[in-house]
């Protein structure tokens, strides 16, 4: 839900005193300070592995990070990032995963339009600028195009050494993201064994094609991890969404996270919240366990 109501809280939380202290995430990355001021991704250090990779799609070709440890066949992953797409944050926290034991694919969201960063060196969201160009490459991201491009990246997965094929896949997906998780959870029931949603907006609705109705056609464990502002906002998500895995019997992990705005789980958000991030993510990993490994 990255809108004008977002920023208002984001103002509201520096003005009451909130530590933005990931501002300079990437000239850490840079200089090669990451894990100083980030020891949780110091785990990665060493263990992983990673490539840029192309992936063909029928839409065109994805530009992704695929990371994984340095031997063996793994469970595979695709991991979608937010409304600001594919960058170092998530790379980072795809080697994070990649050193738990899972193949990662982090995947270009916009690729459609544009290959490496989304938006233009001077140029932040939400400024009216950045809306104008993420708008349009957003509105691309349909439930029937997503399903195709986690179609071709699954496939691209299933033929690299260090995935284990036979085993389920995870799909990871970030505020906008969220949704693309349940659509290919339901449109592909046999492959997709785990997905999680982080701070994902309009996940259950009250609208007659809301994504919480796919449920009933997945067999994918699931955590949902809700942002406190979201569920203020929308009081009616966290209900609809455990009703519909109580309905499909389905195990899942739905919580609202107190203390935390919408974007409050990549590294360098304004609004990072590092304790909650690292229970989320911990939980994450109890899920991806459970429903890949089976």
């Amino acid at each position: 839900m990255c809108d004008n109501h977002t920023e208002s809280d984001i103002h509201d939380f520096k003005k009451n005193g909130g530590q933005l202290n990931r501002r300079d995430f990437s000239k850490l990355v840079g200089l090669g300070a990451l894990s100083s001021a980030f020891p949780q991704f110091a785990m990665a250090s060493g263990e992983v592995q990673t490539q840029q990779v192309m992936v063909n799609t029928p839409d065109g070709v994805a530009d992704c990070l695929l990371a994984s440890p340095k031997s063996g066949k793994h469970p595979a992953v695709v991991m979608w990032p937010d409304i600001m797409g594919r960058r170092a944050s998530y790379d980072l926290m795809g080697q994070r995963l990649a050193a738990a034991g899972y193949a990662v694919l982090v995947v270009n969201p916009f690729y459609r339009d544009v290959k490496g960063a989304a938006l233009p060196d001077g140029i932040s969201f939400p400024a009216p600028e950045a809306r104008e160009i993420l708008g349009p490459m957003r509105a691309k991201l349909t439930p029937d195009n997503t399903n195709s491009d986690n179609r071709a990246f699954f496939d691209f997965l299933n033929e690299q050494s260090v995935v284990d094929a036979s085993a389920p896949k995870g799909v990871l997906g970030y505020c906008m993201s969220g949704t693309f998780t349940m659509y290919a959870a339901a449109a592909f029931p046999e492959e997709v064994g785990a997905i999680a949603t982080f701070h994902g907006g309009g996940l259950a609705t009250k609208e007659d094609d809301s994504p919480h109705f796919t449920v009933a056609a997945s067999k994918a464990l699931a955590l949902h991890a809700i942002a406190e502002n979201d569920a203020q906002r929308s009081p009616e998500m966290e209900p609809l969404l455990v009703e519909a895995y109580k309905e499909a019997d389905l195990q899942a992990d739905i919580a609202v996270y107190p203390g935390t705005l919408h974007g409050w789980t990549p590294p360098d958000s304004k609004v990072y919240n590092e304790e909650q991030a690292d229970a989320a993510w911990n939980r994450m990993l109890k899920i991806l366990d459970k429903g890949l490994h089976a």
